[in-house]
């Protein structure tokens, strides 16, 4: 069996679009592919009790618990690898990973970024895609590697800029997109083999 760890911190929407398309489309029984546990840095996640309701192991670690970032991620590390992950999958976890971290799961890594990568890197996307004019916005799927939101990208959704949009209603429409890409990318790395030829497969809403 194949495990996905997924780490969060807050309402775990993309976790639970990932979740639901598990289940929906049986990846364990037709791919050898669970999701094994979800964990996060802070108890209140909202998406902990969506977990916890699919009878997925949940364990939070506390980031401030912890004198330095680097002991964090050392005990994130090994909360991780205690369910012998295939592949560690970033939902809205809000922390930058260390070095260390990263390339301890190299490979392994995955994060979903709401911009066209290489375009908008960081934060404030979409309220960068609207000051600068563009005419799409969307999102993507990549690998994690130590720069940030640069690494190989797996996947994307194209989002239509609105005359009338706010970072808001764009941000909202880019998660729609999301919430269908993270799930088939996630599939497609595992079902695929990470080590193969990766095809770029790019959506349009």
């Amino acid at each position: 069996m194949k495990n996905i760890v997924i780490l969060i911190s807050g309402g775990g929407s993309n976790m639970a679009a990932i979740v639901r398309a598990a289940e929906q489309q049986d990846w364990a029984g037709r791919h050898g592919i669970r999701i094994a546990a979800v964990l996060s840095n802070r108890a209140d996640a909202g998406g902990l009790q969506f977990a916890r309701e699919r009878g997925i192991p949940t364990q939070v670690l506390d980031h401030k618990a912890y004198p330095s970032r680097e002991a964090f991620d050392t005990a994130l590390a090994e909360a991780v690898q205690a369910h012998d992950p295939a592949l560690v999958v970033l939902a809205g976890f809000m922390r930058i990973l260390t070095p260390a971290f990263v390339e301890r799961f190299a490979g392994r890594l995955l994060n979903i970024h709401p911009s066209l990568l290489p375009a908008f890197t960081g934060l404030n996307t979409h309220q960068r895609a609207i000051d600068a004019g563009c005419k799409v916005a969307g999102c993507t799927v990549h690998e994690v590697t130590a720069e940030l939101d640069v690494g190989p990208i797996l996947e994307q959704a194209v989002v239509p800029v609105l005359p009338c949009d706010t970072a808001a209603t764009l941000a909202a429409r880019v998660l729609e997109q999301e919430h269908v890409i993270y799930p088939r990318a996630i599939l497609a790395h595992l079902r695929d083999g990470a080590g193969g030829e990766k095809a770029l497969c790019t959506s349009a809403s």
